[in-house]
């Protein structure tokens, strides 16, 4: 018997509760509905601070290369980076030939100048590669791939190839489609001289410079950019093979090539990250706000439901309801408020990130701008109803005290 009164007193306390949620419908769908918007604000925030700081990690992912060996250190949000690496070809087929490497191949970043009228050309980033792949995920049209040709009797100071991928947001402005020729240089006065052909749209080094970039065969970008004659590249990746060692690829390269930088993918994109202070910092300004705005919305609303209780707490409390009892019945008011609420944030997440990710694609140019990884629904989870229990269990304690009989005569 003395068992089952903390039983009896706890379903006591949850029909107390209960029963005054239903006395104020409208009050508690109010309730539940700023929950949701706080749990959003920390869903929300969180995924665009979550895509900010992985910003490039998912292009080093997709591209999956094992090995990638660079000069200078490389800042891809600033722009394209020198191309440091000299006789890059011969490099990346050396390297292709050991046994612990099924291949490797060189890639170039350029600015360059293109457009459909010479009077009118805009400046863009270019990456240079021997050939697409399917990781490209054409929207229009296809890729390109540098004919074997290009490296026979010697390589051409001209363009060879002639066929360029554009980022989607840039063929639009420009109104090309597949099959359609711009003016392509490394300069104002050069490109008229030289049409490509456009085969295909596609964002995928959008993703990984953060900006709206062409592709192009490397031959050609070397071309424009007169560097046939050093060769000069960017990076050189490599995949190694099934039963082989990453690390231990890399030492041997960095051994063999003492004046480049050899990195694993995963030591790439820390690198990438430790020089891009501000992005990191921006993601994680970003994540750091939505878990403090989500707590002092979640804060002040429960003060707020408290408050606007007061008389019935008054009466309670003159029924002869201790202010465990209070604290009791506000803190499972919290709970039910912050379950329902949470779960409605949390399902409203999805739609809104894909919303915005597809209205950052067609604005900006970005795919994917939010992610959303699990860590995000939790806090927003344990936001909503953790916090939202615990804050509402100690409002409810302390509203105790001004609970007294006089607020029934207000």
């Amino acid at each position: 018997m003395i068992r089952a009164r903390p039983l009896v007193r706890a379903r006591a306390v949850a029909g107390i509760a209960l029963a005054q949620l239903r006395r104020s419908p409208g009050r508690t769908l109010l309730a539940i509905l700023a929950v949701g918007i706080a749990v959003l604000s920390v869903t929300l925030l969180g995924s665009l601070g979550a895509g900010v700081v992985g910003a490039g990690e998912e292009g080093l992912d997709t591209a999956g290369r094992d090995i990638w060996i660079s000069g200078d250190p490389v800042d891809a949000s600033t722009g394209p980076a020198e191309n440091s690496i000299v006789g890059s070809h011969e490099i990346a087929n050396e390297v292709s030939e050991r046994d612990d490497v099924t291949g490797a191949s060189p890639i170039g970043m350029h600015e360059v100048y293109l457009g459909t009228d010479p009077d009118e050309l805009e400046r863009t980033p270019a990456v240079g590669v021997q050939r697409t792949h399917e990781g490209f995920d054409f929207q229009e049209g296809g890729g390109f791939r540098t004919p074997e040709e290009a490296f026979e009797g010697g390589r051409s100071a001209d363009p060879t190839t002639e066929e360029i991928v554009l980022d989607p947001t840039v063929a639009s402005e420009l109104g090309v489609s597949p099959g359609d020729t711009i003016y392509v240089g490394a300069s104002q006065e050069t490109a008229p001289t030289h049409e490509f052909t456009v085969v295909g749209t596609s964002s995928y080094y959008s993703q990984f410079l953060g900006s709206e970039t062409a592709a192009l065969p490397l031959v050609d970008l070397q071309a424009l950019a007169g560097t046939t004659g050093t060769d000069r590249a960017t990076f050189i990746t490599a995949n190694v093979t099934a039963d082989a060692d990453r690390d231990a690829v890399r030492d041997d390269i960095a051994t063999e090539y003492p004046e480049y930088d050899v990195r694993t993918s995963d030591e790439q994109i820390g690198a990438m990250a430790a020089e891009r202070p501000i992005v990191m910092a921006s993601g994680a300004t970003l994540v750091g706000l939505a878990i403090v705005g989500g707590t002092v919305l979640t804060v002040n609303l429960f003060a707020l439901v408290t408050y606007h209780q007061r008389t019935e707490l008054a009466a309670l409390r003159a029924l002869g309801l201790s202010r465990w009892v209070l604290a009791g019945t506000i803190g499972t008011q919290g709970l039910a408020v912050g379950v329902l609420g949470g779960l409605l944030g949390l399902a409203a997440t999805p739609p809104l990130v894909a919303g915005l990710n597809h209205l950052s694609a067609s604005v900006v140019g970005f795919e994917n701008l939010l992610h959303t990884p699990p860590a995000v629904y939790a806090v927003g989870l344990v936001l909503a109803i953790g916090l939202g229990t615990v804050v509402a269990a100690v409002t409810g304690w302390r509203a105790g005290r001004y609970a007294r009989i006089e607020h029934l005569e207000e």
